[in-house]
């Protein structure tokens, strides 16, 4: 009896063998067909991607130039509606009446600059700035946010790199350090001021020479 088991277990153990197997190969395959679809669809995107786009014909998350939008005119019409509506309520030539007539002009000079400044607009009719540094590059809208905020970077960089180089200055110099900080040396902080425009360069040599930030062994650790 157990060897009549002991042989239908071995005979089913060999017959599961050859279909694990062939699962296993299909498994492969189906893994295989699907890298292939997916380096494909990513080779396409690539391409894409990096393709030219004329600026005028390019399509930024659905956003049009503001100078074709058609809500963005319908936003400037209801925006100088509304002031005219309120300007009736007012005797011509009053104080009231005149200023809501600079406030129209204001408005449509605005909406104006916002066409010819190249902006793009949404489904709102509102002007959206585009962030992201290579969208920007790309379509000619670095102007926006990428070289502000590369500006404002470098300026904040070099005000405190200056700042790091005249104190550092005043302590190898002659007198007391505390008496330079009340009363700024001038020419020191003009010359530390040119130096310190080249700043991100100084950072990275500091940064391999092992002088840019200060050493353990001088770092007081209160105990504990």
């Amino acid at each position: 009896m157990s060897m009549s088991l002991r042989s239908s277990n071995m005979a089913s153990a060999r017959s599961a063998r050859p279909s694990m197997s062939r699962r296993a190969q299909t498994v492969v395959c189906s893994a295989q067909v699907d890298f292939k679809q997916a380096a494909a669809a990513a080779a396409l995107a690539t391409v894409v991607g990096f393709s030219a786009v004329e600026p005028a014909q390019a399509d930024i998350a659905g956003l049009t130039p503001c100078k074709d939008s058609k809500a963005f005119a319908k936003r400037n019409k209801q925006t100088v509606k509304k002031l005219t509506q309120r300007k009736k309520q007012y005797e011509a030539g009053s104080a009231p009446a005149l200023a809501l007539d600079a406030t129209i002009e204001r408005t449509n000079a605005r909406f104006a600059s916002y066409g010819k400044a190249g902006l793009l607009c949404g489904a709102d009719g509102l002007p959206h700035l585009i962030a992201d540094p290579g969208l920007a590059l790309r379509f000619g809208h670095a102007g926006e946010i990428f070289i502000p905020t590369f500006g404002f970077l470098y300026i904040a960089g070099w005000i405190g790199y200056v700042g790091r180089m005249y104190l550092m200055a005043t302590k190898a110099g002659a007198g007391k350090a505390t008496d330079k900080e009340i009363i700024i040396d001038v020419p020191l902080a003009l010359d530390c001021a040119s130096k310190g425009a080249a700043w991100p360069l100084q950072v990275v040599s500091e940064l391999r020479n092992d002088t840019l930030t200060e050493k353990e062994a001088n770092i007081t650790v209160s105990p504990r």
